[in-house]
């Protein structure tokens, strides 16, 4: 099964910051670079990448984007999604044409560490059906607790393609499968909502992450939302914090091991060059 990265975050500490990484033992002190993901995804199957913004301090989101723009084509490195703050028509409209020049593919904020009404503004809206103008996914990134503010912007936004970022952060350490379950349904009848399967061993907690542990979670996910509507991601370097880029590859590959080799494709690269508009 092939694979495209849709969510490899890069830590470059000698030109930007990450405050929010700093406190993390896992991610503290270091750099994580594109030769790094190279050579923990080697002989794995991964046949390219796409940048997503790592939560840069709050003055370096536009440096990141212009920095990873010319990173683009090294290492498997396809496009990016950049950073953006809809929440305020100071220089949006300027910003977004800039990244037409910064290989971008795509945007995304990020909510779930945000005071929950900062995507409930009318300019937050606004500014969101520009990018959807545009032809550009923008990614989500909530709680489980938050689908109604995800559910809320997709009624608003109808003709803007989104892609909720690592399955809808369930609570897999809390064993709170149910809430998570009925509101992601409720959520997969939005035929402009795409899923990420991403990121969730560090909902884990402190249990051991196995197949048998997620499969559950896996299992909803594509029962809501079909091959078609799912795209793969790493979520590294973030995903060393409870596994490994490597141990993720397999975890997938066991974890989808029961669909047909045309759904393991989907999942694997072929919804992602759909939404990103990646080359086939």
């Amino acid at each position: 099964m092939a694979l495209i990265d849709t969510h490899q975050h890069l830590i470059l500490r000698g030109h930007l910051g990450y405050s929010w990484a700093d406190a993390i033992p896992a991610l503290a002190g270091r750099d994580f670079t594109l030769a790094d993901h190279a050579a923990m995804t080697q002989g794995r199957g991964v046949v390219g990448s796409v940048f997503m913004e790592t939560g840069v301090d709050d003055a370096d989101y536009k440096a990141e984007a212009r920095l990873i723009a010319g990173m683009i084509g090294q290492g498997g490195l396809m496009g990016q999604i950049a950073s953006c703050r809809p929440e305020s028509d100071e220089g949006f409209d300027a910003w977004l044409e800039e990244c037409e020049a910064l290989q971008v593919l795509g945007f995304r904020r990020i909510l779930h560490v945000m005071p929950d009404d900062l995507s409930t503004s009318t300019t937050f809206r606004a500014n969101l059906r520009k990018i959807g103008r545009k032809g550009l996914p923008f990614d989500l990134c909530f709680f489980a607790h938050q689908h109604g503010l995800a559910e809320d912007l997709l009624r608003a936004c109808p003709d803007q393609v989104f892609v909720l970022d690592h399955c809808g952060n369930p609570d897999i350490a809390a064993g709170a499968f149910q809430p998570w379950a009925e509101s992601l349904r409720r959520l997969a009848t939005f035929p402009n909502l795409y899923i990420k399967l991403s990121g969730i061993t560090v909902n884990c907690g402190d249990l051991p992450v196995t197949v048998a542990l997620l499969k559950p979670f896996v299992e909803h996910v594509i029962d809501c939302f079909g091959p078609a509507r799912i795209l793969w991601g790493s979520d590294w370097p973030v995903v060393e914090i409870r596994s490994s880029l490597p141990d993720w590859i397999s975890l997938t590959h066991a974890l989808l091991a029961e669909l047909s080799a045309e759904e393991r494709a989907q999942i694997g690269h072929g919804t992602a060059r759909a939404v990103y508009g990646l080359p086939a």
